[in-house]
């Protein structure tokens, strides 16, 4: 069964969101709309990652809260700087090293890493033990290693239930 519906979460999701787009409650909509999330869900169902069994909900809530506080202080730090002098900017590339191997997790850290201005993620070592990221300004680099081991990768090691190596 989960070969023909391999993602019915998904399907679903997919089915209430064309459902909002269409702005129409209609059995022809309806179908439409399970056709299109069944379809959409099978034909990616290689690229899909798995995700990781949530074992703290009230943790994701706070992980969520601390990530949305971070993004506005970094937007108010990025504001001062790209209006101040711009010879005070200290570009680098940093390597963080991860202790998550989940495909799905690291994928949720480099964007939640991205998410906050100042700072993206350029790339993740083929073993995936090496997050690279570019940082608009960087004061020192073991403390920001530590800041997003710490604030970032910690959390999510605690909230869904996976290994870390």
């Amino acid at each position: 069964m989960s070969r023909l519906f391999p993602h019915p979460h998904l399907t679903l999701l997919l089915v209430v969101i064309w459902l909002a787009l269409v702005n129409t409650l209609s059995l022809g909509h309806l179908l439409l709309g399970l056709f299109l999330g069944w379809g959409i869900v099978w034909i990616t169902r290689s690229f899909l990652l798995s995700v990781p069994h949530l074992r703290k909900p009230l943790g994701l809530a706070r992980y969520l809260l601390v990530v949305f506080y971070d993004i506005v202080l970094a937007n108010l730090h990025v504001a001062r700087l790209v209006l101040g002098a711009q010879s005070r900017l200290r570009p680098a590339f940093v390597e963080v090293p991860m202790d998550i191997q989940d495909e799905f997790l690291l994928s949720l850290l480099a964007c939640v890493i991205s998410l906050t201005p100042g700072t993206v993620s350029a790339g993740l070592s083929s073993d995936h033990k090496t997050l690279l990221l570019h940082v608009l300004d960087l004061d020192d680099q073991q403390q920001l290693i530590k800041q997003i081991k710490q604030r970032y990768e910690a959390p999510l090691l605690e909230i869904f239930e996976c290994s870390p190596t």
